[in-house]
């Protein structure tokens, strides 16, 4: 077991990354906090993600010469800013203090920026991109991949960005360890087939029923091939995504899971315009979402729908191998300003639905089904 860890861990720097000699890679993990409740499995969960981001950057020693290990105190929430010692690691201390003098560090860090600040700011890191990070493995428990940080190494400075949160062992063994050829050619003939779709509606056995409009949208592939610069996805990957345009969903979303464990009973969202309105149930973590719904009108925006493509992905109670099941779908709450949606808080959430069938409606009002009852159309 131990040499297939090995072994895969050695692939994300060979095939996924394709790390060379002379480039700068930054590992980086977060620590638990005092202030987080955790359960014993989540708390050995957690150390476990500790042993593993160790291990990666000790490994990472072999294909490199310019490898960087750090650990932060945990944000506590997926797409909230990492700490600004991060920012000074992964961009340079040049960066970070020309953005500290025109005062934009902290609101960045805060995602309370105006689009002219983040003109600004691209402006200052694009100047001095040569000192930033070549690759980026984040193993940190909350997730960074919808963050001003990634968005910025990924688009301005042409950093490759592997974003692995709340990523487990067994994950090495099971969707990392896949064809990431068979993987790439799967996730991208879907994503063109996504494409020719301006409506997609989709409803599941257990009564999620939702509708929403990509018209000017473009939906992505994640395939774990992160070898062109500027490449940034999931470890496991086997996702197509897209930003609904804002406003246009509506319907009611059934969740069975929450991110990391099956619901003790159901809980029902309604859509409408585009946002969550009601949160319906009484399992412990419907509180826990209207809470953080209730922190920022933001945080109930419908951000994202993706279709998971890697066969070799089975976990349903981890929210980053359980999106990537193919045949399921997942929607997100939040921030979507990303990946071509506008919506900008420190904030998202996705959530897996299984069995769905899939309806693609294109401008000129013809149909096709991209997955029935969880089964992909050939």
């Amino acid at each position: 077991m131990h040499e297939m860890i090995t072994k895969t861990i050695q692939a994300i720097y060979k095939t996924n990354l394709g790390v060379k000699r002379d480039e700068k890679v930054l590992v980086f993990t977060d620590r638990i906090t005092p202030s987080e409740v955790l359960h014993e499995n989540a708390l050995c969960m957690r150390e476990r993600l500790r042993d593993i981001s160790l291990l990666t950057a000790e490994i990472g020693k072999a294909f490199t010469k310019k490898i960087s290990y750090y650990e932060y105190a945990a944000t506590g929430s997926h797409g909230a800013e990492p700490p600004e010692e991060l920012w000074g690691i992964a961009f340079g201390k040049q960066i970070v203090s020309e953005l500290k003098m025109h005062k934009l560090l902290s609101p960045l860090i805060k995602k309370e920026v105006t689009d002219k600040e983040i003109n600004i700011a691209e402006a200052i890191i694009s100047k001095n991109k040569r000192s930033a990070v070549n690759v980026v493995i984040a193993l940190s428990n909350y997730s960074t991949s919808h963050t001003r940080f990634r968005d910025f190494l990924t688009r301005v400075c042409g950093c490759r960005y592997a974003s692995m949160p709340i990523f487990e062992v067994s994950m090495l063994e099971t969707s990392m360890n896949v064809d990431w050829k068979r993987l790439s050619k799967r996730t991208k003939s879907i994503a063109r087939i996504v494409n020719t779709a301006e409506t997609i509606e989709i409803k599941t056995p257990n009564g999620t029923y939702i509708t929403m409009s990509k018209k000017g949208r473009k939906a992505l592939s994640d395939d774990g091939i992160l070898t062109k610069p500027g490449s940034f996805g999931n470890l496991p990957s086997g996702e197509v995504f897209f930003a609904p345009v804002e406003g246009s969903a509506k319907g009611r979303l059934v969740l069975e899971w929450a991110p990391t464990r099956e619901l003790k009973s159901p809980i029902t969202l309604i859509i409408e315009k585009g946002i969550v309105k009601e949160i319906i149930g009484d399992e412990p973590y419907a509180d826990l979402l209207r809470a953080k719904l209730n922190e920022r009108d933001e945080n109930k925006n419908i951000a994202e729908l993706g279709i998971g493509t890697n066969d070799k992905a089975k976990r349903p109670d981890n929210i980053l191998e359980s999106e990537k099941i193919l045949g399921t779908i997942h929607i997100a709450l939040g921030d979507n300003s990303s990946f071509g949606g506008n919506i900008k808080t420190p904030f998202h959430q996705d959530f897996v639905f299984f069995k769905p069938t899939v309806r693609l409606i294109k401008k000129d009002r013809s149909e096709t089904y991209l997955i029935k009852n969880g089964v992909l159309m050939p």
